[in-house]
């Protein structure tokens, strides 16, 4: 968005204050009137525009900053099709169900917690979807640690440690397809680097959890035998399943380019499909648009399991217009320019660079309580930064995603915040301390931003200056 000319560069304590008016519409709407987070932006998209008249800035310069911002997330929307038509396909074959249901296999009397965190990472990688994982399999945990009378607390925290995990990880996450595509990263180049970080986190939190978990035995398993039995019932549950994940696999080392691979996964899957059940061509096509239904007439499978399809991407590509369109209009009015000028002293070197970076998604999670804001707003505000110390895109990407999309779930009032804490029926504030990928993984990209460690630095000749 730096390529958006400024119509006009307001004072810096007036660029302050609308920021400061745009976070309390945010916060008021989501956290208060549990509002869609599409409505406070609109709000602040029509606040923005009236300043702007006011300020003498033509109305067609306002709507040409709406355009050009929203023009920025044309790639992520793209991706973002493919991907509902991916889920939906996998559903189809039976690569998500095999692949859950062997996440189940896993789950022993010893180590509970570490088991708890490896199969909700499973999971998460599985359907890119942090909330579903949570909602389903993570209620079924919450049970067993209640049956065994053991921390419900501990137990959250290595939930949402590993929903969010596969939430971070997944080729399927609409929050790893934005980062990678806000910024030009091709999406498997952008995973494949963020395991610079989510790796030693992932080990560590695996590390500790295994520590802290109890010595009860596992008496009650009843709730996992049910989902295991009713994704069996389901007839998809084979080995061949797996081959559109391998096709997705040997395209992704061939550097295949993002849509190609999942287009071609998806219609690999498709194929899969008619080993084990026959849909007409209009059920098929039905099913890539408006996703796949189970019918299992077990609730909690039903639930896992009915998703995807190009028409449940809508919410989120109708957000990332709205949040990209806003950008826009801070762009043109000139407020991010002026807030980054005066702070652009404080960011001369790499680390300070990350540190902003990830302080800033931090913050905008912590004031607004929105993950795709703070994956937004912070990859746009530091492109520009990151290239003047020489940092290639890929590094802002991770960033956003260790500072952004993980701390999500620790802000009480946030969406993710308050929905946990709805269907796990455990306190945000309880589960923070136990959440250990979540709090690690911002803490190892700014340790690793001081140190030059895993960071990919841009030719001399493309350093800004």
């Amino acid at each position: 968005m730096f390529r958006i000319e400024a119509k006009m560069m307001p004072r810096f304590l007036e660029a302050v204050c609308l920021i400061v008016v745009i976070i309390a519409i945010m916060a008021l709407c989501i956290a208060k009137l549990d509002a869609p987070p599409h409505m406070p932006i609109l709000i602040s998209i029509m606040l923005l525009m009236v300043y702007g008249l006011f300020k003498k800035v033509a109305y067609k310069d306002l709507e040409k900053g709406l355009i050009e911002g929203a023009s920025a997330g044309l790639g992520a929307i793209f991706i973002f099709f493919f991907i509902g038509v991916l889920i939906s396909s996998w559903l189809m074959s039976g690569t998500i169900p095999t692949f859950i249901y062997l996440g189940f296999e896993l789950i022993t009397p010893h180590f509970f917690y570490a088991i708890v965190f490896l199969v909700t990472c499973m999971v998460g990688v599985a359907i890119g979807s942090s909330l579903t994982t949570t909602a389903t399999v993570g209620v079924a945990f919450i049970g067993m640690a209640s049956a065994m009378d053991i921390s419900l607390a501990v137990t959250a925290g290595a939930i949402v440690s590993g929903a969010f995990f596969g939430d971070k990880m997944s080729p399927l996450s609409d929050t790893t397809n934005l980062s990678s595509a806000i910024v030009g990263v091709d999406l498997f180049v952008h995973i494949k680097n963020m395991c610079w970080t989510t790796v030693p986190a992932f080990i560590l939190s695996f590390i500790l959890y295994a520590i802290m978990s109890p010595t009860a035995t596992l008496h009650n398993k009843s709730k996992i035998a049910s989902f295991q039995q009713g994704l069996l019932d389901t007839g998809m549950i084979h080995w061949y399943t797996f081959i559109p994940l391998g096709v997705l696999i040997l395209l992704t080392l061939k550097k295949a380019p993002a849509i190609m691979t999942l287009a071609a996964s998806s219609a690999v899957a498709i194929v899969i499909t008619y080993f084990h059940h026959t849909y007409g061509a209009g059920d098929v096509m039905n099913i890539l648009f408006n996703g796949y239904t189970s019918e299992t007439g077990i609730q909690d499978i039903d639930s896992l399991l009915t998703r995807g399809g190009i028409n449940s991407m809508m919410f989120t590509i109708g957000l990332v217009i709205l949040a990209l369109s806003m950008g826009g209009l801070l762009f043109t009015l000139g407020i991010v320019q002026t807030i980054l000028l005066k702070v652009e002293t404080i960011f001369r070197s790499v680390g300070s660079v990350i540190t902003g970076a990830a302080l800033t998604a931090v913050s905008i999670n912590t004031l607004i309580g929105e993950q795709y804001l703070s994956i937004l707003l912070t990859s746009e505000a530091f492109q520009s930064q990151f290239q003047k110390v020489g940092l290639q895109n890929k590094n802002l990407a991770r960033v956003a995603e260790d500072a952004g999309t993980v701390v999500n779930p620790l802000i009480p009032w946030s969406v993710c915040g308050i929905f946990i804490t709805k269907v796990l029926g455990v306190p945000t504030i309880d589960y923070l301390p136990f959440a250990l990928f979540c709090l690690l993984s911002p803490i190892l990209t700014i340790v690793f931003g001081w140190t030059g460690k895993t960071l990919s630095y841009l030719p001399k000749e493309q350093v800004k200056n």
